[in-house]
This record gives structure tokens, sequence and C-alpha cells, in this order.
């Protein structure tokens, strides 16, 4: 997601797309991936999990549950589910735990929650803008010290600062060797892109401290299709590697997901640290009929060791208007494979589930 043409520097996210296609004989070949044992108690995925919930964030709690949160069509609220299950998700009770502001800051755009756990307490990461100038969308954060994100208050602990006061959204937050980190989508002044990724050590969690540093802005054709974009950042660690999957492109059916790569034991604010793909790691699918996949996250099976990657992906490619205003970006879910080299394995977005197919209880 990005902004209007209200800065001549800035490309509008909202003007038609011009002419860009991406061919699908161009994508490389996906690389020989290493076979894992099958896992006796998995149950198969339900997909699409959730319908017209996007950017969708799954937390796995110590507590056995799961907890869902994801952009609504109607970007006016923050919302939450809770499953022992991931398919569970997809018929547990969906709760509104805060609401957009009537004026001011906080007002509209309501984008991209993402759940966290930290030092005892939950925080809510989300971007946002004022009701009266919807585009200057920021970075905000959520607090409740209640055990139970359900109950108790969420408090708003106000805007993540950084270094300019340009559009910025898609925040998340990781632990690395006893370091907190924020990633996070932000349109750098005098840039001639959308949005890049940047990085920057935490104080606590919602103040950064410290450089910020760019980790990866727009550079090949698929990351330049009708939005040169950067954004939803979603970090996994294995291997003894950090992999940073992010998405590029416009909100249709361009929409892809790239990675970035940092061996654990170098400095992760140094950015020549981190290594690019050249090609997109997932991308739409004509044969499962899948289209515009990305702003993903991870999580992990109930086995407790199965990667899962979840994300969000249409179910046609044409879109009337402006695609911000499909409200059919489903979120699903799928088994991440790994390939030899201890890489991560994105394949395609699966076709949807067969119709009748059971699903577990939340």
């Amino acid at each position: 997601m990005s902004r209007n043409n209200d800065l001549p520097q800035v490309p509008s996210r909202r003007l038609m797309l011009k002419g860009a296609a991406l061919a699908a004989g161009t994508l490389a070949a996906a690389p020989a991936v290493a076979t894992a044992a099958p896992t006796a108690k998995a149950a198969p995925f339900v997909n699409p999990l959730v319908r017209q919930r996007a950017d969708p964030y799954i937390h796995r709690h110590a507590d056995g549950h799961y907890y869902f949160t994801a952009t609504v069509p109607e970007y006016d609220r923050i919302i939450l589910r809770r499953s022992r299950t991931l398919n569970g998700l997809a018929t547990a009770a969906e709760s509104v735990i805060w609401t957009k502001h009537a004026t001011g800051v906080m007002g509209a755009h309501i984008w991209a929650p993402e759940i966290h756990r930290i030092g005892g307490k939950w925080y809510i990461y989300f971007a946002s803008a004022p009701a009266e100038s919807v585009w200057d969308i920021r970075i905000w954060v959520l607090e409740n010290a209640s055990p139970d994100p359900f109950k108790g208050t969420w408090v708003e602990r106000g805007q993540v600062k950084t270094a300019w006061e340009t559009f910025s959204l898609d925040a998340t937050t990781f632990s690395h060797r006893g370091t907190r980190y924020l990633v996070w989508a932000q349109h750098e002044p005098g840039m001639d892109n959308n949005t890049a990724l940047w990085l920057s050590r935490m104080a606590n969690p919602w103040t950064l401290t410290g450089p910020q540093v760019r980790l990866s802005t727009p550079e090949y054709d698929w990351e330049t299709i009708g939005y040169k974009v950067n954004e939803g950042p979603a970090v996994l660690a294995r291997n003894g590697r950090l992999f940073l999957s992010y998405s590029a492109s416009a909100t249709d059916h361009h929409y892809c997901m790239g990675l970035l790569t940092v061996d654990a034991n170098a400095d992760l604010m140094d950015p020549a640290n981190w290594s690019k793909s050249p090609t997109p790691v997932f991308t739409s699918n004509d044969t499962t009929e899948q289209y515009g996949p990305g702003h993903n996250c991870f999580t992990v099976a109930e086995d407790g060791r199965s990667d899962v990657l979840v994300y969000h992906a249409r179910q046609y490619k044409e879109i009337t208007g402006d695609p911000l205003n499909d409200p059919n970006r489903h979120t699903r879910i799928q088994k991440l494979g790994w390939n030899q080299d201890g890489t991560p394995h994105f394949g395609v977005p699966v076709a949807d589930t067969v119709a009748g197919s059971a699903m577990e209880s939340a």
C-alpha cells in the first residue's frame, strides 16, 4: 500500500497502472527441494483460511493458542481471533479490540496490524492516518498489560517516531541475541520510490534508538510494477541465518514476494551483510488461480516444528477500479518448504480447498 501523489517525488499509487505486465516465463525456476518426512498428525490446511482479511498476522503463544489479526476491508478497526488450531481460526469468534478515531490521528486507513508479546505485555503495531489527511500514514502502537489480550485495556502508546515524517507502515518486530529490532516500510525523502525497508534497534516496544538503516529499495523490474514498493516485512530465523521476506509492486496480481538473507552472526545493522534475491520467491499462479500473494508472516504448525507460510491472495486476476477498494484479499496458509542449501522454498500459492473438506474446530 502506498500514498497518492501529493508529493512530486512519490509516484502515485492511486493512478491507473500503466501497461506493466510480468510475463510468467520470466520467473526463475524453483530450486530443488529437500523433502521432509511427513508429519503424521498434520491436518490438511483449509484455504482460504479467513475471507476478506488482508495483511494477516498469526502469533502462536505459549498458552497453546494461535492469535490472529489482519486488515479489514473497511480499514476502520482492529480485530482479533483465537484458536488452538490453525484451521480453527476460520470459524473462531472475532472480537473488535480497537476502533479508529472519529477525528484526528488514527482516524483513517487502519492497516496491517500485528500482535506481539513483549516483556509480559501484548503489543499491536499498525498503520493509520489522520481522519483529515488520509494518506499521511504512520506507524502506531497499542499496549495491553492483561495476560489475555481479549481482556484488559488497550492503551495507545503513540506513534513510532522515525527519522522523517513521511509515509510509513507495515512495522514488525523481532528479537535477535538479546536485542529487539523493528523493520518497517517508509518513503525516504528525495528517493524515487514509494517505500523501502528500514531496520532499527529499539529502546522499548514503541521507541527506536540508534541509527536507522535501509536494507532494501525497489530496484528490480518485478519490484516496480505499478508502484516502486518494498513493504510487508516478515522475519524467520533458521539454519544459522535470518530470512526477511517482503512484498513488492502494486497490490493487484503483480504483487509478489522477495527475500533478504543475513548470517545470524553478522551485524544486522550493516546493510552490506544482507543479500537480496534477484528474483521473486512467491508470485501469482494461473494454475492454482491465486493472484497477488503477499504481505506474509510465518508461524509453526501444531506439531511445533513445521514452518507455515501465512499470506493473503485473491482468487481472480482482473480487478475493477482501485485494488485497495477490492475486499477479496483472503488469508491463506500453507507449509513452508526448505531447500537443500537451508534456504526457504515458498513454492506456489496453493489452490483453494475442495468444497466439503472437514475443518478442525477451534
